[in-house]
């Protein structure tokens, strides 16, 4: 799990989808791979890193096989992206406390500002290489 990071997300919360929608369009050297909590590979990976399956608080980016949660997980991604967007990681010097109080209070709220789908974002055929499956190599090594 060295060469690519792994993006996590809660596959039913509309806010969510559209960051994975931004992400995809601005993560121009392909540096992330995706997948819903939800789905099987996103459950692995999970597990893997001894996150409860049902986990759906917060972004979890894994990368270089650490896992970063919550605001840190955002401003890592911000990194990794193309334009200006990595100047965004600037901000993780503002305590994580606060930082994460703010992610955390966004995301109680996420579901009744931005809604929630009936069933997990799925990829289309343009973007499938972009979602990390059951079969990928990454997942195979988590054992």
């Amino acid at each position: 799990m060295e060469k690519d990071s792994i993006l996590l997300f809660d596959g039913h919360c509309s806010l969510c989808n559209a960051s994975v929608d931004f992400v995809l369009k601005r993560d121009s050297k392909k540096m992330l791979l995706l997948a819903a909590m939800q789905d099987p590979a996103g459950k692995r990976v999970l597990e893997y890193y001894h996150l409860p399956t049902t986990y759906l608080d917060t972004l979890v980016l894994v990368e270089h096989g650490k896992v970063y949660l919550g605001s840190t997980a955002a401003l890592r991604v911000a990194r990794l992206l193309g334009g200006g967007w990595p100047v965004f990681y600037s901000l993780i010097i503002i305590p994580k406390g606060i930082r994460d109080r703010i992610y955390q209070w966004i995301g109680k709220h996420r579901y009744k500002w931005f809604g929630r789908r009936a069933t997990c974002r799925i990829a289309n055929a343009e973007e499938q290489a972009r979602f990390l499956k059951e079969d990928h190599p990454l997942v195979k090594q988590l054992g």
